[in-house]
């Protein structure tokens, strides 16, 4: 079976919108959590968010929509997007360059594209009161490709021209890292040379705010200390959006193009709880599976594991659950394995969120650093004994987890190797 090599990123998030930004943000924990505009009313009760910064996509109208330099979209292009959609977009170009390819090697036969969001509930909600108060004429035409779950499949493989396979995933939290899985299927299958893996959210009032009624958002008004998971005082996450795109390649493709790859995809696995459509099963089982699954399809021990980029959203039955996980997995091995959150820096990114890891854990095995799990004051007593990172190390790591969770107990672990 052939190799699989991650060779161009595209990063649209809330601690940077580029390569450089993104690291040095990983490295220094700088997180990209403020007090959220939209959240300061009585009514909502969390107050803080993780939104993208240079872009202002809040008018109803995309025309309106101001983008930071170098990004310019055609207004013919713009008309079907929803935020979502316009960050991929924006991180679809930047993975291209990233990765040095060219027309050609993008819109081929044996290129395609696995893609994960949630739509944009606002276009949807807005176009269904347009319908009931004016008439289903009077809806934009493109309105429903810009709201509904595959907005961003359909328009990255209209726009780019994308010729291979291509489809969209629908997990909640585990959706990009279940595209990830399947896109690296298709290039070891030998289906595809190429494949596009994309996570892409709104990361706004309509997408974030919902969760509230399952009190699962922070209700801690400071964005210093609002994500903190593994933190006794944990009390839920905090929304974000953005849009991120990873480039996997066949070893053969590598060799052609002669590029330079970030790290390798060596497996992953997943595996179901079959416990409780929202909450994560108390003993971790379907992650501890997903894990000993990828491990096996990658040919991995676990003592040869020197990094996990946790899903640990900071919710308090959530990160419990993984740290339960992860012990039963590594046992003896559980004080030596470095484990961290990003999403202490990030906020929870939703369907995004394994797309966005697997890009922080491609940087760190291509700049050779363990990224910090920040705004920890007090380790919650269930994580004694585990090597929670309370600050970023400059060790290159070899061999590399991301896990990710979504609802209906839906697991996903993902590994990477140093090449």
């Amino acid at each position: 079976m052939t190799k699989v090599f991650v060779t161009g990123l595209g990063l649209i998030t809330s601690i940077g919108n580029d390569r450089a930004t993104v690291t040095r943000s990983l490295r220094e924990l700088r997180h990209g959590i403020e007090t959220y505009a939209p959240f300061q009313r009585a009514d909502v009760p969390p107050k803080v968010a993780a939104p993208i910064k240079g872009f202002d996509v809040h008018s109803h109208d995309p025309e309106d929509w101001t983008l930071p330099p170098p990004y310019k979209v055609r207004r013919e292009v713009l008309r079907s997007l929803g935020p979502n959609s316009l960050f991929a977009y924006c991180a679809m170009q930047q993975a291209i360059a990233d990765a040095k390819l060219t027309e050609a090697d993008v819109s081929h036969e044996a290129t395609g594209l696995y893609a994960a969001s949630g739509g944009s509930p606002g276009i949807l909600n807005r176009l269904l009161n347009q319908m009931n108060a004016h008439g289903v004429m009077r809806c934009p035409p493109l309105g429903i490709v810009a709201a509904i779950a595959g907005t961003v499949q359909f328009n990255l493989v209209a726009h780019f021209k994308i010729k291979g396979v291509s489809t969209g995933f629908s997990s909640a939290c585990a959706s990009s890292s279940h595209a990830l899985g399947f896109a690296y299927d298709e290039i070891v299958l030998g289906r595809q040379s190429r494949m596009f893996v994309v996570g892409a959210e709104d990361g706004n009032f309509e997408t974030i705010a919902p969760f509230a009624g399952m009190r699962a958002l922070s209700l801690n008004p400071d964005p210093n200390t609002a994500s903190r998971p593994f933190d006794v005082a944990r009390d839920g996450f905090v929304g974000t959006g953005g849009g991120v795109v990873l480039v996997l390649e066949s070893e053969a493709e590598v060799t052609r193009r002669g590029v330079v790859p970030y790290c390798e995809v060596i497996g992953w696995g997943q595996a179901s709880d079959g416990h409780n459509v929202a909450i994560s099963h108390p003993e971790g089982a379907g992650l501890r599976r997903a894990m000993e699954l990828a491990l096996r399809n990658s040919g991995v021990l676990p003592s040869e594991v020197d990094y996990v980029n946790a899903h640990a959203t900071s919710t308090p039955i959530g990160d419990i659950s993984e740290i339960k996980a992860l012990r039963a997995l590594f046992g003896t091995h559980v004080a030596e394995t470095a484990v961290s959150s990003t999403k202490a820096l990030t906020g929870h990114g939703l369907s995004l969120a394994g797309a966005m890891e697997s890009a922080f854990c491609a940087l760190a095995l291509k700049d050779g650093f363990l990224p910090g799990s920040a705004h920890i004051s007090t380790l919650d007593p269930e994580c004694a004994g585990l090597r929670i990172l309370r600050a970023t190390e400059s060790v290159a790591p070899h061999i590399v987890l991301n896990n990710s969770s979504g609802f209906g107990g839906a697991n996903v672990c993902v590994v990477f190797r140093r090449t």
